[in-house]
């Protein structure tokens, strides 16, 4: 029983040694983006963000004025 038990723990550290080994083969081949290329695209991913928020606050400021105008 000892010995299923040392195979299962040896299986299971070679299983995890092969899987590192190629998370580390895959992590070198990422194309990393530059600082300013990351700064640029936040800021205009914000700018967006902004953007569309005040469109949809003012739609509802109007449709708000609009429909206090039923009664």
């Amino acid at each position: 029983m000892s010995t299923d038990k040392n195979n299962q723990n040896n299986d299971f550290k070679q299983t995890m040694i092969t899987y590192f080994k190629g998370v580390k083969a895959e992590w070198s081949k990422v194309s990393w983006p530059t600082r300013k290329q990351v700064i640029v695209e936040t800021a205009i991913v914000l700018a967006v963000v902004i953007f569309f928020t005040l469109v949809v606050y003012f739609m509802d400021m109007i449709f708000k004025a609009l429909l206090g105008l039923i009664k």
